[in-house]
Order: structure tokens, then sequence, then C-alpha cells
């Protein structure tokens, strides 16, 4: 009877696992539609802002391929169009973009499997893809949704920059204020990810953080607020863990003997 059984459950097993695949990477599509109504325009904002300085339409795709960072993309037009050192555009990239190296603490990124698609998950992962993933609960995250998720994310990045192009090339005067983009993005998703994790306390260590930055370091405010803000962060860390191993424990109410209730 066993025997019997064995192959039905394999076989609904492998015709279970497609319709499994193919929902979580609708799940991921689905879940780049809130930073695509951000990424799209600011694709836009990329494209325009590189025919207005004067720079060939190809570098929009060229960019938005070579490095998949819409911040640093955004400062790499005004570099390349003055004609910036290589020294400091290097300083720049790394002060810009150090802030993916404390991404990887809480990325998901070993549910990824295979060397091709555990390179791309690690190229892709940007603000808005840590920030999707973070608010998705543990349980409902799987390689094929964040896959999906990161290579939407791209699309809406490549696409908006090519309608920039085309918008950019048909438009007779440029257009002012497409850098505020960027920063209208940041506080969309910060404000999202507030919303779903309802913790006052790292809100106002990152608040600190950059008040402290700016204060002190002015030049690099992005690079030590980053730093300050994982010093306090590991700080708190560090004392909400200690306190429960600091705690005496409880011993349980005795409930009343006979005994007891004789006396």
């Amino acid at each position: 009877m066993q025997s019997n059984v064995r192959p039905h459950i394999a076989t609904l097993a492998l015709i279970c696992a497609p319709i499994n695949r193919r929902q979580q990477i609708v799940a991921g599509v689905r879940d780049s539609f809130s930073a695509g109504l951000g990424i799209f325009p600011l694709g836009i904002a990329l494209g325009l802002l590189i025919l207005q300085a004067g720079l060939p339409w190809w570098l929009t795709p060229a960019l938005s391929l070579a490095a998949f960072a819409g911040s640093l993309e955004l400062l790499l037009v005004g570099m390349i169009a003055s004609v910036t050192p290589l020294a400091a555009v290097a300083l720049t990239v790394l002060v810009v973009n150090f802030r993916h190296v404390f991404y990887a603490f809480s990325f998901p990124l070993h549910l990824v499997r295979g060397r091709l698609a555990k390179a791309y998950s690690i190229y892709a992962m940007i603000d808005e893809a840590y920030a999707i993933s973070a608010s998705l609960p543990a349980a409902e995250r799987s390689a094929p949704r964040l896959l999906a998720m990161q290579l939407s994310s791209q699309a809406y990045w490549v696409g908006g920059g090519l309608v920039g192009v085309a918008i950019g090339a048909a438009l007779p005067a440029p257009v002012k204020g497409l850098e505020f983009a960027l920063c209208a993005l940041f506080t969309v998703l910060t404000l999202d990810a507030f919303r779903s994790r309802r913790e006052i306390a790292p809100a106002l260590l990152a608040g600190a953080s950059v008040t402290v930055a700016l204060i002190a370091t002015p030049g690099a405010a992005m690079f030590t607020a980053l730093l300050l803000f994982v010093a306090l962060l590991l700080a708190r860390h560090a004392i909400t863990t200690r306190r429960p191993a600091q705690e005496p424990a409880r011993q349980p109410a005795q409930e009343p003997t006979p005994e007891t209730v004789d006396a």
C-alpha cells in the first residue's frame, strides 16, 4: 500500500512546486509596485538630467546596468559632465554606497541559491529592495520572491531612464528641481518602514546620528551618520540583551496546601 502512495506523493510535490514558485514570483513583482512608484519617476529624472548635462543618451541605460544605485548615478551625472578626477569619483562612490555594507547584515541573502542568482542579488541590493525585504515577515521571504522583486525594481529603473531620455529629447527647455526626486523617494521609504515596524527608538537614534554628523562632519555627513547609527544600534542591542540576564528569576507562586489552609 505504501509503495503505491509514495509515487503519488512525489508526483503531487512536483506539480505543486512550480505553482508555488510561480505564486512567489508574482508576490515578488507585487511587492515591487510600491517602490516602483518612486523608482520609475526617479529613472525618468536620471534620463532628463543626462540629456540636460549634454551627455549621450546611451549613458542612461549604461549607468543603470553598470552601477545600479540611484543616488550614485545622479551624482555621477554631474561629476562626468564636469570631468571630475577619478580619485574624487572613487571616494564619492565609497562614501555614498558604504551604507550597503550594513544592509548585508540583515538582508536575507542566505535564501538565494546558486552563484549567479546570489551574485545578482548582491548587485541589486538597493535601498528599495532592502526596505521591502525588511518589511516582510521572515516566514514569507523566499529566493523567487526576493529575486523577482529585485528584477522588477531594476526594470522600473532602466525603463524609467529610457522614458526620461525620450521626454528630454522632446522638451524644448530643461526641467529644474529634478534632484529633489531622490530625497522624496527616501522620505517615502523611511515613512513606510516606520509605519510597518512601529519602532520609535531606531528612528530617534537615526535622527540623532544625522544631527551629530551634520554638525561634526558636514562634508561627509552620510558616512559619519551611518557609522554612528550602527554604533548606537549595537549599544542598544547589547543593553537590551543584557537586561534579561541580569534580572533575577522570579519564583513561581506556590499554591496553598491543605496544611497552610488549616493553619
